[in-house]
């Protein structure tokens, strides 16, 4: 009530206070993050771990089941399935409502950190991420061309366009369907490798050990100092072929001796169809907490200032688009609060008759 009798007392005061609310009600009216859906952080934590090349049954024993016993052992754990498939791994730990999300996934990534040393050396690194309601794509486009090879479109979209998305503010995430990448294919004569006299592991070993960049320590003088860094990298088929992967009598066996190197383009994992012609998709998520409709508009701002350095002939469509519904329901939203008011204010002067009353609401 001491509100009350302050504002009736002194009316300047309270049309003041009045006027800073409104003043900061616009204000934060147009920083409020707009998302389609509430921000819910769920207490859920995968693991995700690779073996490359493993059947489902020894994906199992060997990746899965440790880490179950291993996140067994963490408080609050309601329950622990997992999903082992070829090549891959995933355990899903599932945690009681009352347990803090960031909290558990912590929990989690300190269990995994200490089973991890006990896999094979074949063993990828398990990824440890939570489970978020909201971790879809906002905006998804499609890039085709006629007039570009598949694998220039794809390399440009890698070098070029994800990186100048990723810098757009908001971007969290961007990730590319059906893209062709580049691959040196080394396929290897088992007559000939036999008559060598040299084994699989012996001319794996050797491209490893040859196709590698490492530093080769410091020169320095009384005025400057340089850093050595020997670039043994190989960059195109010649060089792979050219490459010694062993000796006999003395004398070198390249790799083309034993082998048949080809640049080539390596097998797709992910299939992009544009009106059922192949195309290159390009998946945007956004940032927790950021304002959808305002990182969609930079990134179509960005696109449009893109496109004349484009690869010749590529074609650009949106084929989802969040933003445009989180519009109309804003739109839908604000129109709800137009005519709430609207009612509110003529249902007082209908009711009451009285237009100070009316104006006062």
């Amino acid at each position: 009530m001491w509100l009350t009798r302050v504002s009736v007392r002194n009316p300047y005061f309270a049309a003041v206070l009045m006027m800073t609310l409104l003043v900061l009600g616009l204000f934060s009216w147009q920083k409020l993050p707009v998302e389609e859906m509430p921000d819910v952080r769920l207490p859920m934590a995968v693991v995700e771990t690779r073996y490359t090349g493993a059947s489902p049954e020894v994906v199992e024993s060997e990746v899965s089941k440790p880490l179950e016993e291993a996140l067994n052992t963490v408080s609050g754990i309601k329950e622990i399935r997992s999903y082992s498939s070829e090549g891959s791994s995933f355990v899903v730990a599932e945690f009681e409502l009352s347990v803090d999300p960031i909290v558990a996934v912590q929990n989690v990534r300190d269990k995994v950190a200490s089973v991890q040393g006990q896999f094979r050396r074949e063993i990828g690194t398990p990824s440890v991420s939570q489970v978020d309601p909201n971790d879809k794509p906002m905006l998804s486009l499609s890039l085709t061309s006629s007039q570009t090879r598949p694998r220039e479109l794809s390399s440009w979209t890698e070098n070029v366009l994800k990186k100048r998305l990723q810098m757009v503010e908001g971007v969290g995430d961007v990730s590319l369907i059906g893209s062709v990448k580049r691959e040196i294919r080394i396929d290897i004569d088992p007559v000939r490798l036999e008559g060598s006299g040299l084994s699989l592991a012996d001319v794996a070993d050797a491209i490893k050990a040859a196709n590698q960049d490492f530093p080769a320590g410091n020169v320095s003088t009384a005025h400057k100092e340089w850093a050595i860094r020997v670039s043994g990298k190989l960059k195109s088929a010649d060089d792979f072929a050219a490459l010694a992967v062993g000796y006999r009598n003395g004398t070198p066996i390249r790799l083309d001796d034993i082998a048949v190197v080809a640049d080539t383009e390596a097998e797709q994992d992910s299939v992009s169809l544009v009106n059922g012609q192949p195309g290159l998709g390009v998946d945007i998520k956004a940032a927790r907490g950021a304002n959808e409709v305002a990182v969609a508009e930079g990134v179509k701002k960005l696109l449009t200032e893109l496109k004349p350095q484009m690869p010749a002939g590529t074609e650009l469509r949106y084929t989802y688009d969040s933003a445009e519904d989180v519009k109309k329901a804003l739109h839908s939203v604000e129109s709800m609060l137009l005519e709430g008011a609207g009612l509110t204010i003529l249902i007082v002067f209908l009711f009451l008759g009285s237009w100070r009353s009316t104006v006062i609401t």
